[in-house]
């Protein structure tokens, strides 16, 4: 079986994430032969069309360490009934400028917790209006959105209730076997 390298960004900031909570379960969860890795959208200055003729050196590393994998995992909360700014802001530094869009043809998924009890369905319809824009073709089954309760991911990532770590690891084979589909039909560029 083949391995494939998996960037995932972590749409939320803050430390204490939930978000960063439910990433750790999912790189938990993977089969193995994904190789996850967190790619850090924190470091980003905000995005201008100014940069485009010379960016910043971690916009480079950043738009570098998207093209570097082979499929990039969005773990997402959902603020205003949207993505966060900082997500925003990451997906525009790689998919410019116009021409250079490192997500053309990477297989993506979405995900993301929060409270309520529609998890972050809003969130990521709006994320995937995005990557629909920016050629990423988006595993479309199976949704996930998770409501958080208190205690359901630990710090360390270990998942409390045995049918949501299931479906959680359902969700990782999924993907997998997604990133699989799409890569033998549109393989990776040169």
């Amino acid at each position: 079986m083949s391995s494939f390298k998996i960037g995932y960004l972590i749409g939320s900031l803050a430390k204490a994430s939930i978000n960063r909570k439910l990433a750790q379960a999912l790189v938990k969860l993977a089969p193995p032969e994904l190789h996850m890795r967190e790619i850090p959208i924190g470091e980003l200055p905000l995005y201008s069309y100014d940069y485009d003729a010379d960016y910043p050196e971690v916009a480079r590393r950043f738009k570098q360490a998207i093209a570097d994998v082979d499929g990039v995992l969005f773990v997402t909360p959902e603020y205003n009934r949207s993505i966060p700014g900082a997500l925003k802001n990451a997906i525009d530094w790689a998919s410019r400028p116009w021409g250079q869009n490192s997500f053309a043809r990477k297989p993506s998924g979405v995900i993301g917790t929060s409270p309520g009890s529609i998890g972050t369905a809003v969130a990521q319809q709006s994320l995937r209006g995005v990557l629909c824009f920016c050629n990423s073709p988006l595993m479309n089954t199976v949704e996930a959105y998770i409501q958080f309760t208190p205690d359901l991911i630990d710090d360390d990532g270990n998942v409390a209730k045995p049918d949501t770590e299931a479906f959680l690891r359902k969700y990782m084979e999924e993907y997998s076997a997604f990133v699989q589909r799409v890569l033998a039909v549109l393989p990776r560029e040169g």
